[in-house]
């Protein structure tokens, strides 16, 4: 499959997802907890058997929240992998705020070159390409047509181009400076960098968001940068990785100042930033 029908594959997968997620959200669903304590739905369990459905048909390996326990010595020969979580904001999810999404990325040699999120209670999709840039649809018939349930699934990339918005949408402002930060999952080492930031600068905003959408709050230029001063597995980044440099923002370690790579021995990111950077 060439990159465009990757793409492609990748945004029918999330919006159908989207939908089975929703299906349960619309309910009164139960909660379970998984071995380390972190949420678990059914909402989860249905989104992940969408997505591996859509992606298996590309024949590339999938490492998925839901399905994590391969091997390193298995994932280590992957040159290309799609990195997915089916429902990133659990948490979100459980308290009913409309702040989860979907995430599917596409990984090679470690770093992610493709990357889609869903907002399934919002009906907004970004999705970014190496070469293509990246984008916001808010078009619902568009969304809708992304279904390949339907007889109306857009047969070129371009049409689902065409409807929607090239990121950053906002023009950069460094007044206010505009810090993004976790909703749930604020940690000390956060707050002393939005002080630190404050002492920097003459006026600062902080904006609280859950899952994945802080990545495209950077992407869209809504915010100057995204500090995650917390842990983080690697399927809760690499889509929003893919989305914020395709849109121009840098991702790097906190701890180096390297890029922030995948397909890792351990899954735990390192700290790490997301930013505008001048030049």
């Amino acid at each position: 499959m060439d990159i465009t029908s990757l793409l492609l594959t990748a945004l029918q997968a999330s919006v159908r997802a989207g939908q089975a997620i929703m299906e349960i959200y619309q309910t009164e669903f139960s909660v379970e907890h998984k071995a380390d304590d972190s949420p678990l739905t059914l909402a989860d369990q249905n989104a992940h058997r969408v997505i591996v459905a859509h992606l298996e048909k590309t024949a590339i390996p999938i490492l998925s929240e839901e399905g994590s326990s391969i091997t390193y010595g298995e994932r280590r020969q992957w040159e290309t992998l799609w990195i997915v979580d089916p429902l990133d904001g659990t948490k979100e999810f459980i308290k009913r705020n409309d702040e989860f999404t979907v995430n599917i990325a596409l990984v090679r040699n470690k770093k992610p070159v493709l990357g889609v999120i869903f907002i399934p209670a919002k009906n907004v999709l970004f999705f970014a390409e190496k070469s293509l840039g990246a984008y916001r649809l808010e078009d619902e018939q568009m969304i809708r047509n992304l279904d390949d349930g339907t007889e109306s699934v857009p047969q070129t990339l371009e049409v689902v181009i065409k409807k929607s918005q090239r990121l950053p949408i906002s023009p950069m402002s460094q007044t206010p400076y505009t810090i993004v930060g976790s909703r749930s999952h604020a940690t000390p080492e956060l707050e002393a960098f939005v002080a630190e930031k404050r002492a920097q600068f003459t006026a600062v905003d902080f904006i609280s968001a859950g899952s994945s959408l802080k990545f495209c709050l950077v992407a869209e230029g809504k915010a100057a940068i995204y500090p995650r001063l917390g842990p983080t597995m690697e399927w809760d980044t690499a889509a929003g990785q893919a989305i914020a440099v395709c849109a121009g923002a840098t991702v790097y370690r906190h701890d180096t100042g390297v890029p922030l790579e995948y397909n890792r021995e351990d899954l735990l990111n390192p700290y790490f930033i997301v930013e505008w950077k001048a030049g």
